[in-house]
């Protein structure tokens, strides 16, 4: 029985990092086996103790669930994103996001994430301007190729796999 308290950030990677310890001290796992998953329903927000506010969890122009619009008003704790990833083996292979492609729910994003119409001109007047043209929903997904490379020799280190690692 394993226990553990505190802030869930940290608690649940300390508590994943144990359980894959434990998991290879055991022999619990095949390690010649390739199990992919695929992860969706993540939190749009997550609220950060310091600023005392939502930021986003992945990037501010991901979109959140259409079942979960309503949210944004009274409940942005519990908004999930239409976000998604592909994991191999307990390691994140590849990541993505459909974007935000109505005007009316980018700001309200915007608002609940503290950030100004003159902030959002300023930073992303661009795209934003690119929006007003009705953009067709968009998403796409990032592969980490080196990820890919290291996990299938069965490396330990991601840097394995890295022709020019920034730290050695």
């Amino acid at each position: 029985v394993f226990f553990t308290a505190g802030d869930p950030a940290r608690f649940y990677k300390f508590a994943g990092l144990a359980r894959d310890q434990v998991g290879r001290e055991l022999k619990l796992v095949d390690e010649s086996a390739f199990r992919f998953l695929w992860i969706t329903d993540f939190p749009l927000f997550e609220y950060d103790t310091h600023a005392r506010r939502f930021v986003s969890v992945n990037h501010p122009f991901t979109a959140p669930l259409e079942s979960d619009a309503a949210l944004l008003e009274t409940d942005q704790g519990r908004a999930r994103a239409r976000a998604y990833d592909l994991v191999l083996n307990g390691s994140e292979i590849a990541g993505g996001s459909i974007r935000i492609h109505d005007p009316q729910v980018q700001r309200q994003v915007f608002r609940l994430l503290n950030i100004s119409d003159e902030d959002a001109r300023l930073r992303f007047g661009f795209f934003l301007d690119a929006r007003e043209y009705g953009t067709p929903p968009y998403g796409a997904i990032a592969p980490g190729l080196d990820r890919m490379v290291s996990l299938l020799p069965g490396e330990s280190s991601l840097r394995d796999a890295m022709p020019f690692p920034q730290t050695a």
